[in-house]
């Protein structure tokens, strides 16, 4: 399970927090250079540099934080276009049954929020999931509030959302924010099937607080979303999404349209 705990602000995987730290203390500034500029050496992680494509990826946290955000992140989400420009994907398990009173943090670092903190609205999640937590059914959209008068796409920008794309057609990069620090690493690699509903990529160092995380191939399409099986995966080694289909299609429709 890749969610941290909202209580706490850790995950109750210590040893798992501590060997993302030991791998991303080892990368070379080389490698954190290759790995967020293209597929780079695959299956590195390393810290991801300030790019137009790591503001799109941010953190989750409770409102009533307030400017406290060090520490408090829980999962991973980034935008998403949309006509309205306002939408957000996630993984469904990281979405209690009370939802509400949530900000995300685009390109979050260190404690401090560059382009703000968006409140989210209301939340889509599939029927598979709400009905019964089917791990095959693990992606939600969230609707975020305008913010200065702006919408979020317009300010960092945004992926496609792109069900329907074989699985290891092409290389992806993962960008996630682990509970074990205060900036978002990357790792590109190419997925492989797990099953017929669940993909699966090795990368390094993906712990608690990385579920959520986008898997975005070249052509700045999200392909997966980090979680489904195990919740995202029982080691920091290998991660899983599930296999963005009909299901998650529908749900993307359902959220433009009642966003």
């Amino acid at each position: 399970m890749k969610r941290t705990s909202r209580i706490s602000g850790t995950s109750g995987t210590s040893h798992l927090a501590l060997f993302g730290a030991t791998v991303l203390l080892a990368v070379t500034s080389a490698s954190v250079a290759a790995a967020d500029n293209g597929p780079g050496p695959l299956g590195v992680t390393a810290v991801a540099a300030e790019t137009r494509q790591s503001e799109r990826v941010g953190a989750l946290f409770d409102a009533d934080r307030g400017s406290a955000l060090a520490g408090g992140h829980f999962c991973t989400a980034s935008v998403v276009h949309s006509p309205r420009r306002n939408l957000i994907v996630t993984a469904a398990h990281c979405v209690d049954e009370d939802a509400s009173g949530l900000v995300f943090a685009p390109g979050y670092r260190d404690g401090q929020a560059p382009y703000g903190l968006w409140k989210v609205g209301r939340w889509f999640l599939p029927d598979g999931w709400s009905k019964g937590q089917d791990e095959d059914s693990d992606v939600a959209f969230a609707v975020v509030a305008d913010a200065g008068g702006k919408r979020i796409e317009d300010v960092v920008g945004a992926n496609r959302f792109t069900p329907g794309t074989a699985t290891g057609a092409t290389a992806v990069t993962v960008t996630g924010y682990p509970d074990s620090g205060e900036t978002p690493i990357r790792c590109s690699d190419k997925p492989s099937a797990h099953s017929r509903t669940q993909q699966r990529i090795g990368c390094p160092g993906f712990t608690g607080g990385t579920s959520g995380s986008p898997w975005v191939n070249g052509d700045h399409e999200v392909v997966g979303v980090l979680g489904g099986h195990e919740q995202g995966g029982a080691t920091a080694d290998v991660s899983y999404s599930v296999v963005l289909g009909t299901e998650a299609a529908e749900l993307y429709r359902d959220a433009v349209s009642g966003g």
